[in-house]
């Protein structure tokens, strides 16, 4: 019989529901020193088991199928038979990211919810490693994954947690390559310029963004967090402002750190250009047409104006938005700006980091400690950063990809044209559970 049959009969004839119900109920009964609930939880989990082997003896893959139907509802089971048949493999390795993924405001009172974590741990013990990816700190990550998910995962050695979007990676349990600082790979130049920003980011700012903002704890990126509950409307409006006050102080860093022209905010000719072009180092302004007159902020508002629809809207919100053309950026400073990211995530967070400091460097560097030389990922996430790797594993045939229903609009757009993996604010757990059954329907292949 083909499987698609087998699972229509599955869920036509059985009490799936009843089934995920005790599953559920088995699962994440809180440990209590109380002899009463203990003896409800064995009732319930003799139940489970008889139902369980209703399935087990009436199909010829019953092991495989009563432990779908005890997990997966039927759309999710479905959702998995056209992922097998469509890929034909297994997912090797998760790839998670936590806010506003995991776990999400509103929506799961910002931590992660039991069942989502007793999933992760079953897909542990069958053997699939964690890849932790999050613009957190590190410190951030290590306490809820301790408290989550236990330290014997968080040690087993099967663990990384990609930190800081990809500025280092921590795999413990892994001798001298258990934690690997990405960032000091990076060229003087650029190192520079985030020590520059970082240093002066809070001291210098207007004093409502010093009382409405803070530094998250980062090694290296620089973020400005609102003193505010996340999402809320006066989170919006520091972050909005800390954005435009972010970019300015990047470019002034820029400047610095390329020797532009403090008065006149334009770069002086380099004297090896100059001299291929038969001038004089010390040319008068009219050498500097390209960028003459115009301010370094102007420029890199109106670089990263153009690279991202979302910053650009709120410098036009701000009436910060300048009217230049992002194609005649000058060279030297476009050169700069092309290997540091700005990002904003609106009522969250305003941030700069590197471009050659990602996620998904660091999802490779993680999967490479790890061992896993031909990854078949399952990525979920809601960003820009994320987006990337999905953008990666999909080109390299490397996995597929998962967002929430309320991701930026690029990665929701990505997920839609994938697989359509798309879940509810809160519920990454709807997913997990169609790649558990994935997973299972790939042993009989």
């Amino acid at each position: 019989m083909e499987r698609y049959d087998l699972v229509y009969r599955l869920y036509d004839e059985y009490d799936t529901k009843a089934l995920r119900e005790y599953q559920e109920f088995v699962d994440i009964f809180p440990a209590v020193d109380s002899r009463v609930a203990l003896e409800h939880w064995q009732q319930a989990h003799e139940e489970l088991e008889d139902r369980k082997d209703e399935i087990r003896s009436d199909f010829a893959a019953g092991e495989t199928f009563a432990e779908i139907a005890a997990r997966a509802t039927r759309d999710q089971a479905f959702t998995a038979l056209d992922l097998d048949a469509k890929y034909e493999r297994a997912v090797n390795v998760l790839v998670l990211d936590v806010d506003e993924t995991l776990r999400s405001a509103g929506g799961t009172d910002n931590e992660i919810p039991r069942e989502t974590l007793h999933v992760l741990t079953e897909f542990h013990d069958a053997g699939v490693p964690i890849v932790i990816c999050t613009g957190q700190t590190l410190e951030n990550v290590k306490g809820f994954a301790i408290q989550g998910l236990g330290s014997e995962i968080v040690h087993s050695g099967n663990l990384s947690i990609v930190y800081e979007a990809g500025t280092g990676v921590f795999t413990p349990g892994h001798g001298a390559e258990t934690k690997q600082l990405l960032y000091e790979d990076l060229d003087e130049e650029i190192r520079d310029v985030f020590d520059d920003v970082r240093a002066r980011v809070l001291p210098e700012a207007p004093e409502n963004l010093r009382r409405g903002c803070h530094l998250q704890g980062n090694e290296f990126n620089v973020t400005m967090k609102p003193n505010y509950e996340t999402g809320a409307t006066r989170a919006r409006e520091i972050i909005d402002e800390a954005l435009v006050y972010l970019i300015d102080l990047l470019a002034d860093a820029i400047g610095t750190a390329l020797g532009f022209d403090a008065e006149r905010n334009v770069a002086e000719p380099d004297a090896d250009e100059a001299g291929d072009r038969g001038e004089d180092a010390g040319a008068d302004e009219s050498d500097l047409v390209a960028i003459e007159g115009e301010p370094i902020r102007d420029w890199t508002r109106a670089f990263y104006a153009a690279q991202d629809s979302e910053i650009r809207a709120v410098l036009e919100g701000e009436g910060e938005y300048p009217d230049l053309d992002a194609d005649a950026v000058p060279d030297p400073l476009a050169d700069v700006l092309e290997r540091i990211d700005v990002a904003y995530y609106e009522a969250d967070a305003a941030e700069i980091g590197s471009l050659e400091l990602n996620k998904v460097v660091g999802v490779e560097r993680a999967l490479e400690v790890l061992g896993i030389a031909e990854p078949f990922a399952l990525v979920m996430g809601d960003s820009k950063s994320d987006l990337r790797v999905m953008e990666w594993v999909d080109e390299t045939d490397a996995g597929i990809a998962a967002a929430p229903e309320h991701a930026s609009r690029d990665t929701l757009e990505h997920v839609l044209d994938t697989d359509e993996l798309v879940f509810d604010r809160g519920k990454s757990v709807d997913v997990l559970r169609t790649i558990y059954a994935l997973n299972r329907l790939a042993r009989l292949d």
